[in-house]
């Protein structure tokens, strides 16, 4: 059926080609494919130009009604590049000072050019990306300057920059402590160091360790070149921060061009230690010092530089040819040079050997050591608490006890009534009440030491103790009254056995000697049985105590006492302003009732809690004293605010149930309250000054050094914060609260006659002063000059000799014990002064922690100025990555899986 239907259809096919053929002729076919072709071609034509013009008149419909205008495209661009280029105005203010903006633009052209213009016009010749980085510089210079006007820098100067380093002072010595607990001796002290410090660093600070960016230069880039991009985010305009390109040049100038070699200067030892030689230049070496550091070096290396430079300096003497009386002097120098190398090689092989020697014990064991008299010892600050450890340690110091507190009463009995006799002849009379308070001091120190109830009791003779009570029952006491029994009680301890002459041949004795500096100069001659010593009873200030503080007055349950504050004034005393507050007071008793008003300022307040927080402790957990306040202290807000905290206070003292478990409070408060001007118990510059060290840390050593201050009290804590350093650099933790209250005040009354009452004001004007304009100019210049001297990049600086640094060391130690005054020796010790220094110069000689110290310091700089925008979260998540606190972690993880699996 197929093949009969392809054979019919090429058979019509066929018939019908054969009568076209025959019909058009051979030609046909070609002029039918012609007419084809030219009907296809006319229509694409038509097509093209009838499109085309339909298409304009389109867009010009378009353009007209929401297309933006076109842009010429790049003829346009390419014109514009081949223009002149025009003349670039620059607006050269930065901060608003001349003095400021003129170095700064030095600064900004040094490092365009010696970073960036080097390389970028081998590149091209249009200044226009130069320009934009310049301009992006100076914008945010401007930002950096506004906030800077903005923020108040005395928290930062005065309390958080000493804080940070009394911080760090801290942790390095608990890391030298704990080294010296494992006395590991196979490994490199140095890398030991730097490990237990950031230990003990992540211990303290909890959230936070930074051993990466201090140990790790890849770390430490990345560090700085994360801040810069934060600090350029916000301090740039939105447009120009994302120029990925200008921002990441201008990232790179700031973090590796300018912070990183600056940070590498300051945190290099040898740099710190000619910075030291050369602040104290004009103090001389002294021979004895510089002997002294050699003794007691522990740096093998410093050893040998010193001996090699006087090896050179002693074949150099040898050489010269000289005559006269130059041979005694040269000959002096020889000899010298020669006891020098002597001693050097001595050490050397001492410590090569590991057989330090205690020098203290050495001294204890056979050293022949003078004699300081009983008398001298309990006058002298430092002396007296050896001399107080040890009676201590044998039980004997309720007698030494009782030879102070006698002492401190007689000199206040003295004063009482000079101050009584002077009163009577201005025709006052107080006689009764000042014989009250002496008798109330001298009932105290009689049931404290001498009563049968006493504990411990002051074992003396019955007979001068029952004389002594008949005397206070039936006479007025006299500041005498103790005289004989404190004789008694002085001999007792200079010939008994069990405590002067036993303290001589204790190894306290001789960290005393130490502590005086007379192990090998001694100032104080005397003989070894005590022979020639006398009882002293001269006083001495540092141990004088209060009468109030002595007394124990019964009080009267029948007598009612309300006070509060029904006013407060401003007074003006010879043009010193201060507040005054009148406090309303109503006594009641059972046959009277009486109404006062009496007048105190918030200084009377302060003396006052003081007093009665030192004689009663546990009223330092319940009475709250509002804090100071230096500076608009005296607005009309700020004076109703604490009229109301004064009264809650008042309020508080003066409940029933307070006055009874205190019976003896009592008496301080009615001398408070009465109508009558108030004589503080204080100083003035000790009632200012609070207690050294306060107990709101629950681990001292493991929280920062103005972890105990309390931020809203803030009149007083520039000082404070000092006082805490001053405890840190000479460790005086380890010594007695008694001696501590001591140097406490002896510390206060040296920077009292130094500066006087004005301290805070003047460490303010520094503070002022040290931003002003003139002096932030200074630093600019200075940094200047010492990146680009004379206008050029400085190269880098090689690092000097080993001997030299070494050298460098040692005299940089000898400068520092030269500066420190005798008055702070004499006041701590010798010895603690010496290990005070030393150990603050040692803490300087790592470049890895004072790499550490100086990130710090810009941290909390950076959290000044920018105090909204959350740099202490954001530092954490940049030291988030760091190995010691993962492993902290995981410790603080594997001691408490246990209690929780028990829970």
């Amino acid at each position: 059926m197929l093949t009969e239907t392809s054979l019919s259809i090429w058979g019509w096919g066929s018939l019908g080609l054969v009568l076209f053929l025959v019909t058009f002729g051979p030609f046909a076919i070609f002029y039918f494919a012609f007419y084809i072709l030219c009907f296809v071609g006319g229509g694409f034509v038509v097509t093209l130009l009838f499109g085309k013009s339909n298409s304009e008149k389109y867009l010009e419909q378009c353009e007209h009604s929401f297309l933006p205008c076109t842009s010429v495209g790049i003829p346009k661009c390419i014109e514009e590049m081949k223009r002149e280029a025009r003349p670039i105005k620059i607006d050269r203010r930065l901060t608003g000072a001349n003095i400021i903006d003129e170095p700064l633009q030095q600064v900004i052209q040094f490092s365009l050019r010696d970073y960036v213009q080097y390389w970028y016009y081998t590149l091209s010749d249009d200044e226009s990306f130069l320009l934009e980085i310049r301009q992006a510089l100076q914008y945010a210079l401007v930002q950096f300057s506004a906030r800077s006007k903005e923020t108040d820098w005395q928290p930062y100067f005065t309390t958080r920059l000493v804080d940070d380093f009394g911080t760090h002072l801290r942790v390095f010595r608990k890391a030298q402590q704990r080294i010296a607990e494992k006395g590991n001796q196979m490994k490199d002290q140095a890398e030991e160091l730097v490990d237990t410090f950031f230990e003990v660093e992540v211990e303290m600070e909890k959230e936070v360790c930074r051993d990466l960016v201090c140990t790790s230069p890849k770390d430490e880039e990345g560090f700085l070149r994360d801040l810069c991009e934060v600090l350029l985010y916000i301090l740039l305009p939105p447009g120009d921060f994302q120029n990925k390109i200008m921002r990441y040049f201008v990232r790179e100038i700031l973090s590796r061009g300018i912070l990183l070699p600056l940070i590498n200067q300051l945190s290099d030892p040898d740099y710190i230690n000619q910075y030291v030689i050369w602040m104290i230049r004009d103090s001389n070496c002294n021979y004895e010092a510089f002997m002294n550091i050699i003794k007691l070096s522990d740096n093998i290396g410093e050893l040998e530089a010193v001996k090699d430079k006087a090896s050179e300096e002693l074949q150099y003497l040898r050489s010269l040819d000289t005559a006269g009386d130059d041979i005694n002097t040269i000959k002096n120098q020889i000899n010298s040079l020669l006891y020098v190398i002597k001693v050097c090689d001595s050490r050397i092989q001492r410590l090569q050997s590991g057989k330090e020697i205690d020098t203290v014990k050495l001294a204890a064991n056979f050293g022949k050591l003078c004699t300081v008299p009983l008398d001298h010892i309990l006058v002298d600050n430092v002396a007296l608490q050896f001399f107080m450890d040890y009676m201590q340690q044998t039980g004997g110091q309720a007698h030494l006890f009782f030879w102070m507190t006698v002492e401190g009463y007689r000199v206040t009995a003295q004063q009482q009534l000079e101050v009584l006799q002077s009163r009577q002849k201005d025709g006052k009379h107080q006689t009764n009440q000042t014989k009250g308070l002496l008798r109330a001091a001298a009932f105290g120190v009689y049931e404290q030491y001498l009563s049968e109830k006493a504990s411990p009791r002051v074992n003396i003779d019955d007979n001068l103790v029952a004389k002594l009570a008949e005397t206070l029952n039936h006479e007025d006491p006299t500041p005498e009254i103790f005289d004989d029994i404190q004789r008694k009680v002085y001999e007792l301890m200079l010939r008994d056995e069990r405590f002067y002459p036993s303290f001589k041949q204790n190894v306290l004795y001789v960290r005393m000697l130490a502590e005086l500096d007379m192990l090998k100069d001694p100032s104080f001659r005397g003989s070894d049985d005590g022979e020639g010593e006398s009882f002293n009873g001269s006083p001495t200030s540092s141990m004088n105590l209060s009468l109030d503080d002595l007394s124990n007055v019964p009080t009267d349950e029948t007598v009612q006492l309300h006070a509060y504050i029904s006013d407060t004034g401003v007074c003006n005393d010879h043009g010193k302003t201060y507040a005054l507050y009148a406090i309303t007071v109503h006594r009641r008793n059972a046959n009277s009732e009486e109404m006062w008003k009496t007048y105190r300022r918030y200084s009377d307040f302060h003396d006052f809690h003081m007093r009665i927080t030192e004689q009663f402790e546990n009223l330092a957990n319940i009475l709250k004293l509002p804090g100071k306040k230096t500076f608009n202290n005296m607005d009309r807000e700020f004076l109703e605010k604490r009229k109301k905290d004064l009264n809650a206070y008042l309020q508080l003292l003066l409940n029933p149930e307070m006055m009874k478990a205190s019976p003896a409070l009592a008496h301080y408060v009615y001398d408070f309250l009465e109508n009558k001007a108030y004589s503080k118990g204080k100083g003035d510059f000790a009632r200012k000054v609070p207690p050294l060290m306060q107990k709101t840390c629950s681990d001292p050593d493991h929280c920062r050094v103005a972890a105990p201050i309390d931020d809203n009290v803030d009149d007083n804590i520039p000082l404070r914060v000092m006082l805490l350093l001053m405890d840190e650099v000479f460790d005086l933790k380890e010594r007695n609260q008694w001696l501590r209250r001591n140097i406490k005040n002896l510390l206060q009354q040296l920077i009292r006659a130094t500066y006087g009452d004005t301290i805070n004001r003047k460490i303010v004007d520094h503070v002022d002063w040290m931003t002003s304009p003139e002096q932030v100019a200074d630093a600019v210049k200075r940094f200047r000059d010492a990146f680009w001297p004379n206008g050029i990049l400085a190269e880098t600086v090689p690092r000097r000799d080993k001997a030299i640094r070494m050298r460098t060391r040692v005299a940089g130690k000898t400068k520092l014990l030269e500066v420190m005054p005798d008055e702070l020796k004499h006041i701590i010790g010798a010895e603690t002064t010496r290990k005070g220094i030393l150990r603050v110069f040692e803490m300087f000689q790592h470049s890895q922690l004072n790499k550490r110290m100086v990130y710090v310091f810009l941290e909390r700089f950076l959290e000044t100025l920018f105090p909204q925008n959350k740099f202490p979260e954001l530092f954490h998540k940049l030291h988030s990555r760091s190995k010691q606190m993962q492993r902290y972690k995981q410790r603080l993880h594997s001691t408490q899986a246990p209690s929780l699996q028990k829970r």
